[in-house]
């Protein structure tokens, strides 16, 4: 099996950086800088830095790109409007609920990393028959293919997701034959490979087979069909 190595920046993780020491700023700057800084992972919009500093618009483009010049802040994409420009200091990470978390890379869904993703955890379903969410995490760590920790739960979202889309089912284990490393009555994942029933689940067909975060996904949440470009896309309302 060919090592494929994936670098991805978790962000939102770890302790918020301390202030930086920054020279005297001109007026504009110094009251643009303070109030992004203050928004910390979650950044402003441009609009949301007019109202609550009261300067004109031509003061606040002029501040933002001295700002960014000078290296203290910098601006991130918003993944629910990306017309929406964010900016935040240099020292944050944007919060998931601005970039999408692992998922996502410069603000679309890295539909390359969670395949590559996916396809790591079906092969060792396969090698063992059934497993266990925590056996597939384990794997995942071990075997180096990514160079980031992921989290028992980002695995479950995927695993979650490809239960959908058919290519495993979840299980409960009977501790005989093929459940024989398995307790009795712990939840664990078996491949569909070569078994009765479609060949590719429906889910396959749309953008939410392959979103890990489906279950968070609501009408009126964060994360909506109603703000997802890759859903719309897909029933052609991309005009």
């Amino acid at each position: 099996m060919q090592n494929i190595s994936v670098v991805i920046m978790m962000s939102g993780t770890g302790k918020l950086p301390q202030k930086r020491k920054v020279p005297a700023l001109p007026e504009n700057e110094k009251k643009l800088y303070d109030l992004i800084w203050s928004k910390e992972t979650l950044g402003i919009w441009t609009a949301d830095m007019k109202k609550e500093t009261g300067l004109p618009n031509n003061a606040v483009t002029k501040a933002l790109k001295s700002l960014q010049s000078k290296g203290f802040i910098k601006d991130v994409v918003n993944i629910h409007n990306k017309a929406k420009k964010i900016y935040m200091a240099v020292e944050f990470e944007p919060s998931k609920e601005i970039s999408g978390g692992t998922w996502y890379s410069e603000g679309s869904l890295d539909l390359e990393f969670i395949t590559i993703l996916r396809k790591q955890c079906r092969l060792h379903v396969e090698r063992l028959k059934v497993a266990t969410l925590e056996n597939v995490w384990q794997f995942i760590r071990d075997s180096k293919v990514f160079y980031i920790d992921f989290s028992l739960q980002q695995i479950k979202e995927i695993m979650s997701a490809m239960v959908l889309d058919k290519e495993l089912e979840e299980l409960i284990s009977s501790g005989v034959g093929d459940f024989f490393h398995i307790r009795a009555g712990r939840e664990c994942y078996r491949s569909l490979k070569g078994r009765d029933g479609p060949k590719e689940g429906f889910f396959s067909a749309v953008p939410c087979g392959v979103c890990p975060r489906i279950n968070e996904c609501s009408p009126d949440g964060i994360i909506s069909p109603n703000t997802c470009v890759y859903y719309q896309k897909w029933l052609g309302l991309d005009y």
